[in-house]
């Protein structure tokens, strides 16, 4: 990416508690030899899902409920640097904010040290049936605390 469109962040790998590998495959990678911008957000859900497994509440088998489940209502990618094919990366995401019905991650794409592309992802827990948001479980909500400040 043309250092004159790259922004830049302040975001550090060590702000995060959930690390994920990801090997960039060759099927990402668009005609300008670098990761073709759609694939970060796929990105963000693998970490996402890692973040499920890492405080030990799956999806969707322990994360749907009968009367919720998780909704994404809004994602932001902001891109700092490219990457390109065979680059080992990192995914890392933290539940940066928890409401009464909604989740905020914040996530972030690394190459070794370099922030790459960070953003955030909000979800909201919703009745399936009349997509009207409910209160978040509280085994949820204690998994993300524990998870996010031990003890």
């Amino acid at each position: 990416m043309n250092s004159a469109l790259a922004t830049k962040t302040s975001l550090t790998r060590s702000e995060f508690r959930l690390h994920h590998p990801l090997r960039v495959r060759w099927a990402e990678v668009d005609a300008q030899n670098i990761v073709f911008n759609a694939h970060y957000l796929a990105y963000f859900d693998l970490g996402i899902t890692e973040y499920w497994r890492a405080i030990g509440l799956t999806y969707p088998d322990q994360l749907v409920y009968a009367d919720g489940d998780l909704f994404v209502v809004k994602s932001l990618v902001n891109y700092h640097a490219s990457a390109l094919y065979d680059n080992q990366l990192e995914v890392c995401a933290r539940a940066a904010r928890v409401g009464n019905s909604s989740i905020t991650f914040t996530l972030a794409i690394f190459r070794g040290e370099e922030c790459l592309v960070d953003g955030e992802v909000v979800y909201v827990f919703a009745n399936p049936a009349t997509k009207k948001s409910v209160p978040l479980p509280a085994r949820l909500r204690d998994a993300i605390t524990n998870f996010e400040l031990p003890s």
